[in-house]
């Protein structure tokens, strides 16, 4: 009987010294005052400031997410730009506490950089745009083509894969940034332009007469698009994670920022959970039991995010597809909140 309480009080001393050195993050950030979101800075409908500064996009809404889980407040984020060479980096340095950048989950960028990848906010695939007057339908027929593409990304790689792969010559044009990319194409020096299909309806949007290019049919890989944090802080990879799939649960139970109020009142089991008005379940991750109202109270749930920024009410219009819930055909899928 004495071993199994020494037992249990060196476990409760274990998991005591545990929860603090994973609560690292969470505290850094709650001391800072603001969390530091690596973003895109480029890319419509995913992450991109106006004029005035103030930022936009599926991945940042998701960063506000956060931050209202966090602080009851979603502009306490500071959005950092990153190019696709230097956001992992950033993510490894400390430079940003959580990488929400249209990045693709792949096995070498979750085992060998050091990464979490906490879920999957996009499901993309990778495609090509073409000038209209080419009089190409298909991805097949572009033998010998030359492709412009952002260089050290999953994009070149796949590029080089399905020419090969379809025993189809090459010419790569390649560019430091999607930037530089999209802009040599719709100068005339590529015959095509490559990058997600997300990706392909947002910067068709910046040239110069947007109705002369398509999108071919051709999905060429799977691009499945995620924030990720650092290896080592479980407690913050719990609450980014959560975070995500509080927003697919609100959806699922019909809770929306116009609604939660009201939702408030909800005799359902699954919606007092999710809102906090039953269980612990906000204290588990560290954050206050209210975690999930403040999610949705103040970003919205993820299909209100989703319409907004890529769906039918953007500019981008992308349908919701593989996107959608489980429960509607889709992918979207959320682990239950119990």
């Amino acid at each position: 009987m004495k071993s199994v309480v020494i037992r249990a009080a060196l476990a409760a001393v274990l998991g005591i010294a545990a929860s603090a050195a994973s609560a690292q993050t969470l505290n850094t950030v709650k001391q800072r005052g603001v969390l530091n979101c690596g973003s895109n800075g480029t890319l419509a409908g995913f992450g991109l400031p106006d004029s005035q500064g103030r930022w936009a996009g599926l991945d940042v809404d998701f960063c506000k997410a956060l931050a209202a889980a966090i602080f009851n407040d979603a502009g306490k984020v500071k959005f950092v730009p990153l190019t696709a060479k230097d956001r992992f980096t950033a993510l490894q340095s400390g430079e940003v506490d959580v990488l929400a950048r249209n990045t693709t989950w792949t096995s070498s960028r979750d085992t060998s950089l050091g990464l979490n990848f906490t879920g999957i906010n996009y499901y993309d695939g990778q495609g090509f745009m073409v000038r209209k007057a080419l009089k190409v339908n298909s991805a097949l027929e572009l033998n010998d083509a030359a492709v412009c593409v952002q260089q050290g990304t999953t994009t070149e790689l796949n590029l080089s894969d399905y020419f090969r792969a379809n025993k189809m010559k090459l010419k790569t044009v390649t560019f430091a940034s999607a930037d530089e990319a999209i802009k040599a194409y719709d100068s005339g020096r590529c015959d095509a332009f490559t990058t997600d299909a997300s990706g392909l309806y947002a910067e068709r949007l910046r040239l110069a007469k947007s109705d002369d290019h398509i999108v071919l049919p051709e999905i060429i890989s799977k691009e499945p698009l995620g924030p990720s944090v650092r290896h080592g802080d479980d407690q913050w990879f719990d609450i980014v994670k959560w975070t995500h799939y509080a927003m697919l649960t609100a959806e699922e139970l019909g809770v929306t920022k116009a609604t939660v109020d009201e939702a408030m009142k909800s005799t359902n089991p699954d919606i007092r959970r999710l809102l906090g008005t039953e269980g612990n379940y906000g204290e588990q991750l560290g954050l206050s039991k209210d975690w999930g109202y403040r999610i949705i109270k103040l970003v919205g749930n993820y299909g209100e995010v989703f319409e907004k920024n890529v769906g039918q009410g953007s500019p981008l219009k992308i349908a919701r597809g593989v996107n959608a819930l489980w429960s509607k055909g889709g992918l979207q899928y959320a682990p239950p909140i119990r």
